[in-house]
């Protein structure tokens, strides 16, 4: 009954309910989660041609938030600003763009996709509201996309399923290298040992060889100069002796 006069509510206010799902971009792209970001398909081909004037805004909530999420509270209030997401606000706005930027068909060869989350410069900015900041924690979050007219909500998607990041490891919970090893890593260790220890008795005997040169060719022995004894003759003794006799 609920879900009726919601339906009622929004048909009498003008809202087009779009049955599309924002979802991950293409798998075979890298990267799709981060800790505070995700990447998102761009809504190709799912906005009328009459919304060509609209203002389309990405909406991240906190799973609780979505289910009762008022469209009438528009981006930039207090309500809806990044920097109080999740506890003071558990939605905030961002992304916004015209349909100028959804062309339909989609641009063949192209990556269309939304990185959610990749502001990192107003991500305290209180001025700028609708920053597309770092997600906070792992989440879960979901999203949608709501057409704004004259800050009036004309026509708006379906809640994407719950996007969880990517959380970073402790620690602790990474495994010390030696508790866990396998076969083919002792073998591997063994393999170096040897071959490290085969280098360093090579290079071991090359220093002890290249020393041995270095003594053998420095070593040289000259020849002695001979020895000249000069002879006196002591004649003064002999005149001496003579003249005596």
């Amino acid at each position: 009954m609920l879900l009726l006069l919601l339906l009622l509510l929004a048909t009498a206010h003008g809202l087009e309910k779009l049955y599309y799902k924002p979802t991950l971009a293409n798998t075979t792209l890298g990267g799709l989660t981060t800790a505070s970001t995700f990447v998102l398909e761009q809504p190709h081909c799912i906005f009328t041609k009459e919304l060509r004037s609209a203002v389309i805004w990405l909406v991240v909530a906190t799973p609780k938030a979505a289910g009762n999420f008022n469209n009438s509270v528009g981006p930039g209030t207090p309500e809806r600003a990044f920097q109080g997401f999740p506890t003071s606000t558990s939605a905030y706005m961002t992304l916004n763009t015209t349909l100028i930027n959804y062309p339909c068909p989609k641009p063949s060869g192209e990556i269309t996709v939304l990185r959610v989350g990749s502001e990192t410069s107003c991500a305290k900015d209180e001025k700028r509201p609708t920053c597309n900041g770092p997600l906070p924690s792992p989440g879960p979050y979901r999203v949608k996309f709501l057409a704004l007219e004259d800050s009036k909500p004309v026509a708006e998607t379906n809640w994407s399923d719950s996007i969880m990041l990517k959380t970073a490891r402790r620690l602790s919970s990474i495994p010390v290298m030696g508790s866990r090893r396998s076969a083919s890593m002792i073998a591997l260790t063994s393999i170096l040992s040897i071959l490290f220890a085969i280098l360093l008795a090579g290079l071991v005997a090359l220093l002890v060889f290249w020393g041995s040169n270095v003594c053998g060719g420095s070593s040289t022995f000259s020849k002695s100069e001979p020895v000249t004894v000069q002879r006196y003759n002591t004649h003064h003794v002999q005149d001496q002796t003579s003249g005596r006799l």
